[in-house]
């Protein structure tokens, strides 16, 4: 059975819909989706496997998902560190720095020095919604992640790449091959280019939004907002 995926314009009006018609607010689905990243690095890389986690963050909402991510594995018992450079102003995601803040998680200014002491990466950098260049600092950010030997989970979709056609031919990010990939409410395209262990996260979508949107919503397992995946799209 192929995996059926979402397109970058069909992902930004199903977030729309889940936000006007769904009665979702933005926070709630940032929340949902955290969450569902946290349990991704508690379940491929468990505290006693290394507790220190390096969450790099975007300016937008992949940013912002990674946030909520790393205050969650703070309370599993990780020591998360936070790389999030292009701070928004926004005052959703000022809360969420906030939270961390208080939860005495700390913020760093140098991505790759930072790899030095850390055991997992979370490339929360760019989303569904990336097109176009990357932009400084990220650059050196996404060949530190190409580079690196520890393992990397990236959400939604490895920063970089296009959302249709996968990692680029050349230059940035044509060798970033991630170990996870947590894709959130259903698998993007480039999914299928994606050669390592395949998560969907997406617990809170209705059955009438996944017919409306051709997509199938795995059998989540007990209290599991995640659910493992085959490249062919079967549940692992």
């Amino acid at each position: 059975m192929a995996i059926k995926t979402l397109s970058a314009k069909a992902a930004t009006a199903l977030d729309k819909e889940l936000m006007s018609t769904g009665a979702f607010s933005i926070d709630q689905l940032m929340e949902l989706a955290g969450l569902s990243v946290s349990q991704v690095v508690y379940r491929v890389h468990p505290p006693n496997k290394g507790n220190r986690v390096l969450v790099a963050c975007g300016p937008g909402n992949n940013g912002g998902d990674g946030l909520v991510a790393a205050r969650h594995l703070r309370h599993y018992g990780y020591r998360p560190a936070i790389y999030y450079p292009k701070r928004s102003k926004n005052e959703l995601y000022q809360r969420l720095a906030k939270q961390l803040e208080d939860l005495e998680v700390p913020f760093v200014d140098d991505f790759p020095a930072a790899l030095n002491s850390t055991d997992h990466i979370v490339d929360a950098v760019f989303g569904f919604s990336f097109s176009g260049e990357v932009r400084e600092p990220f650059p050196a950010v996404i060949r530190a992640m190409e580079d690196t030997k520890l393992p990397v989970t990236s959400v939604d979709a490895p920063s970089s790449w296009n959302i249709e056609t996968g990692p680029p031919e050349s230059g940035l990010g044509s060798n970033f091959n991630p170990d996870f990939l947590i894709s959130l409410t259903a698998p993007k395209p480039l999914a299928k280019f994606f050669k390592g262990r395949h998560f969907v996260g997406g617990r809170f979508v209705s059955p009438a939004i996944a017919k409306k949107y051709d997509f199938d919503v795995p059998e989540y397992q007990g209290i599991d907002q995640i659910v493992e995946v085959s490249i062919g799209g079967e549940k692992l």
